[in-house]
């Protein structure tokens, strides 16, 4: 199969690159190397053969030039993490909803039928949360006067009682909760309405907390692992917002491009006109201040400071249920988090 992978010099898109010319595939990168992310005259890490071309997936000439001969695009391009305030919104848009268009379009004028998109479990807010009373309910949004006073568990928005946090199904509804959320969301909106006009397939990847080696160093859009790593190779203590009992899922890079690869595998099974969308986790349920200690002590550095800050777009606790993708595409994850943390720690970083 020859597949285009968008973003694909980036930190997940390189994974996919590796592990779908390892699989016997074609591969045809088209990535921006945008100074953000790809140092000036930083050559890409990618296998000998792949055909890479430089250029912006919202530049429509470029995006159809590379749509040439090929049988199914893996779309990761993406401006990625919160960002600093809602001034970096026109960008985000830009990036993630209007490339994802201008992808679409082209795609739809190439006869390109198959796409694997690139997702996030961002799209559902805040995870599942029971109340003893009131069974499942949806927390309102974060208050500033709980946090500020130590309060970062939700309360049951009926009865105000302390929530239990569960893992999160494909079928939750979506609740995006700050810029970046809402673009991955029109992401999948804008995908499925592709594929219903021009018969084709979507498999949305909804990735959790992504790590591994090649991870890019510390920057505004980084994730949180990136930042303790970055730290950690200054020399200094992770520093873990709000009381460190955040719950994430944390999968690793080589397991979210396994997952590409059985999507591309699998999207056969869609019928035309259709989409499907998958979580994509490790399915163990850490706390980020339990990451920050795995590192710290993978390192062999400073331990954890707990800061009690807070960012008011972030959320309280998602964690995934993955197994709507493991009965359907065979897709299991293969790295344990102790293990990912330790190759994590000894991995360089993307530059």
């Amino acid at each position: 199969m020859r597949i285009l992978v968008t973003g694909g010099a980036g930190f997940i898109g390189s994974a996919v690159v590796r592990s779908a010319v390892a699989a016997g595939h074609e591969v045809r990168v088209l990535d921006a190397l945008l100074e953000a992310v790809h140092p000036p005259g930083a050559v890409p890490d990618l296998p000998a053969g792949v055909d890479l071309r430089h250029g912006d997936v919202r530049d429509a000439p470029t995006v159809e030039r590379a749509l040439a001969g090929v049988d199914a695009v893996c779309h990761q391009a993406a401006m990625v993490g919160l960002g600093l305030d809602l001034r970096d919104a026109p960008d985000y848009v830009g990036c993630n909803d209007l490339g994802t268009a201008v992808l679409l379009s082209a795609m739809a004028g190439a006869g390109v039928r198959k796409l694997v998109l690139a997702g996030s479990m961002v799209v559902y807010g805040e995870g599942r949360y029971a109340c003893p009373v009131h069974g499942d309910v949806a927390p309102g949004p974060r208050r500033p006067a709980d946090l500020d006073g130590g309060r970062f568990e939700p309360p049951c928005p009926v009865c105000g009682e302390a929530l239990r946090p569960g893992s999160v199904a494909e079928d939750a509804p979506a609740d995006p909760r700050n810029v970046y959320a809402a673009t991955k969301l029109a992401q999948e909106h804008l995908a499925s309405a592709w594929s219903r006009t021009c018969g084709g397939r979507v498999v949305a990847l909804r990735y959790h907390n992504v790590y591994g080696p090649g991870m890019p160093r510390d920057t505004p859009y980084a994730g949180v692992a990136s930042l303790f790593r970055s730290a950690l190779a200054r020399g200094e203590a992770p520093r873990v917002f709000e009381d460190g009992g955040q719950r994430r899922d944390f999968v690793h890079v080589g397991d979210v491009a396994a997952a590409n690869l059985a999507a591309l595998s699998g999207i056969g099974a869609c019928p035309e006109g259709g989409s499907r969308a998958y979580n994509v986790g490790s399915g163990e349920v850490r706390t980020v201040g339990e990451m920050a200690e795995a590192l710290s002590a993978a390192c062999g550095g400073p331990a954890p400071v707990v800061t009690g800050q807070y960012r008011l777009g972030d959320v309280r606790h998602i964690t995934a249920d993955s197994s709507r993708i493991r009965r359907e595409l065979g897709w299991r994850p293969e790295v344990p988090f102790g293990e990912g943390m330790v190759e994590f720690a000894a991995a360089p970083q993307r530059v």
